[in-house]
């Protein structure tokens, strides 16, 4: 009796088990141990991806009378499904559990649902049909020595079927091309094709306000040019001589508007909410030849004015449009035009830190005062015997011949080639002179260009 009396003190806790036990009884079927929780609801758990429903009831159970229970669909994914898994038990504290886990199974695509989306595969099929590669042979002009052209390189790029058997591409793409192929998309070959046309201004070309301003921050600034306290505006320093602007634009007026948008006095206007953005946004968002409406204050007075807007044409050009560059030789002095394509073949790809200041000081701030106006300079003296002491000339703009302005180098050209007078006198900047004998220099001419291997003595586009 002693042996079965009970201890005094308090009851030892029994270890909980930390793994789920998916043991069976030894009878071959599984343990019908109740659970230590009271009876309730189905309640559903989430153990990592699975979810579990807490069954107080054995798996050995009668079937409910009535209609079978229905199985909830997924609260947020009304097309997945919970289906039941196998059962199985866990342990809590001596007491086996048995749990039903829930998976989710995704309900299959509609016949409808494959039948729209292989209609849309068939509709993106001759879009992308329409898409081309083309493929070009290039042979770079040498603008150092323009007589002469680089070695030739392959490149290639995509191109647009745009009807009548053309192709639409970029400028770039087939820019001093030699030869042209095109391949259609899964085909292995390739067909010959002809350039109609070449766009570059299409290509980088945008329409510009052909003015340079000033801001108006200063209150006296402002006051000295009559506005008034809620005016706001830029000052017009220079005007474009080329441009459209120069027949109803002057020096000095102050622009306040730009189709109808306001302009501050730091040359922003509204962009973005709470943002501001210089007023040439206004004038990129148009296409060359459109129209601006323009709103300026000139002496106290406001003005309206309806502009047209080109394209910046600039002394030096970003680019020769495609073209080999334009030369002259006489008597071994090399004549041609500078442009950024020039500069970058003479000084390399950092030109804005290595070519003459008065050279880059033209290409960023000087204005052409006529439409065929270029910057012609002496780019080098091919060595003979008649120019002898000039050999050092390089790079060196052409001011004047024989008294008369050089305006471009077709001019330079003929008025050298119809040139009677005694001597051949070149005005150069710096106030440099170069003088030769015109006779002797034309004659000396053939043996230069026979010595260096040069066709012509001037290029093509001079000859007409």
């Amino acid at each position: 009796m002693g042996d079965n009396k009970r201890k005094r003190g308090r009851k030892p806790k029994k270890r909980v088990a930390e793994t789920l036990d998916l043991q069976t009884s030894t009878t071959g079927g599984l343990n019908t141990a109740t659970s230590s929780f009271p009876a309730m609801e189905d309640v559903v758990f989430s153990v990592s991806n699975v979810e579990l429903i807490d069954n107080p009831t054995p798996i050995h159970r009668r079937r409910r009378r009535g209609r079978p229970r229905k199985i909830p669909k997924h609260p947020e994914n009304p097309d997945k499904i919970p289906v039941a898994s196998p059962t199985r038990r866990i342990e809590n504290n001596g007491k086996s559990t048995w749990h039903n886990f829930v998976a989710e199974e995704k309900v299959p695509v509609t016949m409808a649902a494959a039948r729209r989306e292989n209609v849309a595969m068939a509709r993106s099929v001759p879009s992308m049909d329409a898409v081309v590669k083309v493929f070009c042979v290039h042979t770079e002009p040498n603008f150092s020595l323009p007589w002469q052209r680089k070695r030739q390189y392959s490149s290639s790029s995509s191109g647009f079927i745009i009807g009548g058997r053309r192709v639409l591409t970029n400028a770039h793409s087939v820019e001093h091309y030699t030869q042209v192929k095109l391949k259609k998309r899964g085909s292995d070959t390739k067909y010959l094709a002809t350039v109609l046309a070449i766009g570059t201004e299409c290509d980088i070309g945008f329409p510009i306000l052909g003015v340079e301003w000033q801001k108006m921050e200063n209150p006296d600034f402002r006051l000295s040019m009559g506005m008034k306290p809620d005016q706001k505006g830029v000052r017009i320093r220079r005007i474009d001589p080329t441009a459209p602007e120069i027949k109803v634009l002057k020096p000095s007026d102050v622009i306040l508007s730009f189709d109808g948008v306001d302009i501050a006095n730091d040359g922003t206007v509204p962009f973005r909410h709470g943002e501001r953005i210089g007023f040439s946004y206004l004038v990129s968002q148009k296409y060359t030849g459109d129209n601006a409406a323009i709103k300026v204050l000139r002496n106290s007075e406001t003005l309206k004015f309806d502009i047209h807007l080109a394209t910046h044409r600039r002394l030096i050009p970003a680019h020769n449009k495609g073209r080999p560059p334009s030369y002259y030789i006489i008597a071994g002095l090399c004549f041609t035009i500078v442009s950024v394509p020039y500069l970058r073949s003479e000084y390399g790809k950092d030109y804005e830190y290595e070519a003459p200041v008065k050279l880059l000081d033209k290409l960023l701030h000087e204005m052409p005062h006529s439409r065929d106006e270029q910057l012609v300079v002496l780019s080098q003296v091919l060595v003979a015997d008649i120019n002898v002491g000039y050999e050092e000339i390089v790079n060196t703009q052409v001011l004047a011949f024989n008294g008369k302005p050089v305006n471009n180098l077709k001019s330079l050209a003929s008025m050298v080639e119809s040139c009677n007078d005694e001597c051949l006198k070149f005005d150069l900047e710096y106030d440099q002179i170069v003088v030769l004998r015109t006779e002797a220099a034309k004659a000396a001419t053939l043996d230069v260009l026979a010595t260096h291997c040069i066709p012509s003595a001037m290029s093509d586009d001079l000859k007409i």
